[in-house]
C-alpha cells in the first residue's frame, strides 16, 4: 500500500478503511486503538515526561524512565533519562502505531521530540526534534499524539495568530513529516477550541474535546482565576468527526472545559465520558434513540463550589469503572460505571497534595498517579510536590507501593506517563487484515 504517495484525508480514509483495529490484549486503556505490540502483562517500564524546572538538576525537560516490574532489582527507581536541552512546558506524548516511538511536545516553545523506544526500551533515546510545528501548521501547543496507521495526529491548544484558544489538529506521517492541517469548528455551535482525541474505529467516530488558549495556560493559576475575561476564554463543546472523512459532523455542548475522553472498551459498548474542569462534572456521549450523538451530564466529582478541578481520568478495560484524579484537593476517586447515565463515586484518597495524570495497568490492579498539571499552575511551598507513586488496587482500597520523589531527585516537575515493556516493542509494524473487535 503506496501510503506516501497520499496525503490528508485521502490517506487516512484508505488506512482507515483498510486497517480496523486489532483487538486489545493488555496495555493502558486509554492507547490509540491502532496501537500493534500492546504490552500483554506487568508493564516494565513507566516513561514520564518531565518538565524541567530552572536551577534542578539541567533545568531540561526530559523523558524519565523507571522500572516498573517487581520482580526487578530496580523495581520503583530510575533507571534512564534522556533530556532534551531545554525548557518547553513539558506536556503529553503518545506512541506510533508500531509502537516503536514516542512523540511528545511541549505546549509553550510548540517543538516535538521522538524517542527511540524500541531499540532498548530500558534506555530511551532521543532521535528527532520537529521544531517546525508550529511554523507549517499554525498550531502551538502539540497536546494529543494520538496514533493512526502508519500517521500521527496531533491535536494543538492555540494558534500562531493570537494565542488564544482557536486551534485545530495537524496530521503527520511517522517520519515526522508533515501532511495536512484541520481546524477545529468554528461555526455551528462551534467555539474553535481544542484539547483531546479519542476514536472510535467501530462506529467511524472521533471525538475532540476543548480546553484554553496559550495565553490562559502559560499564565500562573492565581492570576489567572482573578481574570473575569480569561475565565470566559475556556472551550465548553465537544466534536464528533467522521473519522474516514476528517469532517466535524456535529458539536456537542459540554460546559466547563472538557477534557480527557475515553471510549469504554467493553465489546458491544458505543459510549465515552469526560469530566469538565471547570464545571466538575462527568458527561457521557453516547448516541439517542434517534441515532444521534448527545452529550450528558451525569455525574458531579466533589463539591463543585470548591473547584476540585479534574485533571486525568482513566477507564477500566471493561468499562465498568473510571478513577478521576482532581488537582486542587489531591484526590484520587473510583466511579462505578455500571450504569453508564447514573455513575456513582464508591471510593476516594488523597494521594498528594497536587495530582495530575492517572494511569492505570489493563487489569486494573496497579495505579500510577503524577503529580504535576502546568509549571504555572502547579502548587507553591509544602505543597508543591512533585512525585510519581505506584498504588495497587485490590477493589476495596488503594495501598501505596513506590514513592519516586523528583524534586529529591533534582528531575523537575512529572506529568505525562507512558508504560513500557522489555518485550512488548521489538516486533516490526506489519498491516493486520480488516477486523473489528466483538463483531
Amino acid at each position: 500500500m503506496q501510503l506516501n504517495r497520499l496525503t490528508g484525508a485521502a490517506a487516512l480514509a484508505v488506512c482507515l478503511l483498510g486497517w480496523i483495529a486489532p483487538p486489545a490484549l493488555a496495555d493502558e486503556t486509554c492507547n490509540s486503538p491502532y496501537l500493534s505490540n500492546l504490552i500483554k502483562g506487568q508493564e516494565d517500564f513507566v516513561y514520564v515526561w518531565t518538565l524541567g524546572v530552572p536551577g534542578m538538576g539541567d533545568g531540561s525537560d526530559k523523558l524519565v524512565t523507571l522500572d516498573a516490574n517487581p520482580k526487578s532489582t530496580t523495581f520503583g527507581k530510575v533507571v534512564a533519562q534522556v533530556s532534551v536541552g531545554g525548557r518547553g512546558e513539558a506536556h503529553h506524548a503518545g506512541f506510533t502505531d508500531d509502537r516503536r516511538f514516542l512523540w511528545a511536545g511541549g505546549l509553550d516553545d510548540s517543538k516535538i521530540y521522538v524517542f527511540d523506544i524500541h531499540t532498548d526500551p530500558g534506555k530511551p533515546r532521543l532521535v528527532n526534534t520537529i521544531a517546525d510545528f508550529a511554523k507549517r501548521s499554525g498550531l502551538v501547543g502539540p497536546h494529543t499524539f494520538y496514533a493512526l496507521p502508519g500517521r500521527m495526529l496531533i491535536g494543538a491548544l492555540s494558534n500562531t495568530k493570537d494565542g488564544g484558544g482557536a486551534t485545530g489538529m495537524a496530521l503527520y506521517n511517522n517520519k515526522g513529516e508533515f501532511i495536512q492541517k484541520y481546524d477545529m469548528p468554528a461555526t455551528k455551535g462551534g467555539d474553535g477550541y481544542g484539547y483531546d482525541l479519542a476514536v472510535n474505529p467501530a462506529r467511524n467516530a472521533m471525538l475532540s474535546s476543548s480546553f484554553t488558549g496559550k495565553k490562559n495556560y502559560m499564565t500562573p493559576l492565581g492570576t489567572l482565576i482573578k481574570d473575569q475575561g480569561a475565565m470566559k476564554q475556556f472551550g465548553n463543546t465537544m466534536v464528533v468527526w467522521n473519522l474516514k472523512a476528517m469532517q466535524p459532523e456535529q458539536v456537542l455542548s459540554v460546559p466547563g472545559a472538557p477534557l480527557e475522553i475515553r471510549w469504554s472498551l467493553k465489546e458491544g459498548d458505543d459510549w465515552a465520558i469526560t469530566a469538565t474542569a471547570l464545571t466538575s462534572k462527568l458527561w457521557l456521549v453516547k448516541k439517542d434513540a434517534k441515532g444521534q450523538w448527545q452529550a450528558k451530564d451525569v455525574a458531579t466529582i466533589g463539591d463543585p463550589a470548591k473547584t476540585p478541578l479534574p485533571v486525568d481520568i482513566s477507564m477500566r478495560a471493561d468499562g465498568k469503572g473510571l478513577w478521576v484524579n482532581t488537582f486542587m484537593d489531591g484526590t484520587t476517586r473510583y466511579f462505578d460505571l455500571s450504569n453508564p447515565e447514573a455513575p456513582r463515586q464508591t471510593y476516594a484518597k488523597q494521594t498528594g497534595a497536587q495530582v495530575n495524570m492517572i494511569s492505570q495497568s489493563w487489569d486494573g490492579k496497579r495505579i500510577y498517579v503524577s503529580s504535576s498539571l502546568l509549571a504555572n499552575w502547579d502548587k507553591a511551598g509544602k505543597d508543591n510536590e512533585q512525585f510519581v507513586k505506584l498504588f495497587a488496587w485490590d477493589g476495596k482500597a488503594l495501598n501505596e507501593q513506590w514513592k519516586v520523589d523528583f524534586t529529591q531527585l533534582k528531575l523537575g516537575r512529572p506529568h505525562h506517563m507512558k508504560f513500557g515493556s522489555r518485550t512488548g516493542q521489538q516486533a516490526a509494524w506489519t498491516m493486520e487484515p480488516p477486523r473489528v473487535a466483538g463483531r
